[in-house]
């Protein structure tokens, strides 16, 4: 199965950004030929990333460096949904303590929270955008000092994963912890001292948020996933109701015993 083919069968590509498109230090090998053509021949597409610690704006400037003339209208990113997340959950005016760089902080407060220090023992808000932007040790301690001290006196705090994703492709060959290992941590350590369980609610993919966004925004349920993870892009599709493509250059390798099966397998993305 090529690229080509699966526009032939569906009418709207929707690509993953990391371990499809692009590594964090430059382009996946024939992405930034794929763009272009999608652009020439005005195909309709979207990209759909976990990414909760840029824009669409910063987004489309960086995709722009590496080759990948990507219009920001067409980058729809787990930051996002924060927005709607906050009106869902009535949180507009709450304190929250947002755990990436500055885009991240601009998402929470473009959704209406108001952004604090993780000292701030009136936070009422858990925001976990990004591994990046914060002094690691030193801050993951204050949170789960502030989490414990809130839930010891029996304040409840909302906890919010846009970007649910445990580890990314770093470079061509590394590989780097992100922001769903940092909230699988903090559920750890919360298991052990609460018998209630405390949660994130996971926004990115696989849940059904960001998929519900991409169809509205393409006007059609006529979409195809092109992921790299079985686990975030390929279940979250199928969970979604549409078919999904597992491409063989990024993180996962596909195996008949394993749990997810993808609709259809991508040697890389020369069309």
């Amino acid at each position: 199965m090529t690229v080509e083919q699966l526009r032939q069968r569906h009418e709207v590509l929707l690509l993953d950004a990391y371990g499809v498109l692009l590594h964090h230090a430059g382009p996946m090998p024939h992405a930034p030929e794929l763009i272009h053509h999608l652009n020439a021949s005005r195909a309709p597409y979207f990209i759909l990333t976990n990414d909760a610690s840029r824009s669409p704006a910063t987004c489309a400037a960086r995709y722009g460096t590496m080759g990948l003339p990507i219009p920001r209208e067409r980058i729809i990113t787990s930051g996002s949904l924060l927005a709607g997340h906050f009106v869902q959950r009535q949180l507009q005016g709450a304190s929250c303590v947002v755990l990436g760089p500055d885009d991240s902080a601009d998402y929470v407060r473009a959704a209406g929270g108001v952004v604090v220090p993780p000292t701030d023992k009136e936070a009422s808000v858990l925001v976990i955008c990004d591994e990046l932007g914060f002094s690691f040790v030193e801050t993951i301690d204050s949170v789960l000092t502030l989490l414990f001290h809130r839930l010891d006196a029996s304040r409840p705090m909302e906890l919010v994963l846009p970007n649910p994703d445990l580890v990314y492709p770093k470079q061509a060959h590394g590989y780097g912890f992100t922001a769903g290992s940092i909230a699988t941590l903090i559920e750890a350590a919360l298991a052990q001292r609460y018998a209630t369980p405390h949660r994130f609610v996971r926004l990115g993919k696989p849940n059904g948020p960001i998929f519900v966004e991409a169809a509205r925004r393409a006007g059609t349920r006529d979409m195809v996933m092109v992921g790299d993870q079985l686990a975030t892009d390929i279940r979250g599709a199928l969970d979604f109701g549409i078919p999904a493509a597992l491409i063989e250059t990024g993180l996962d390798r596909y195996r008949a015993d394993m749990l997810v099966h993808p609709t259809y397998l991508l040697a890389g993305l020369g069309l």
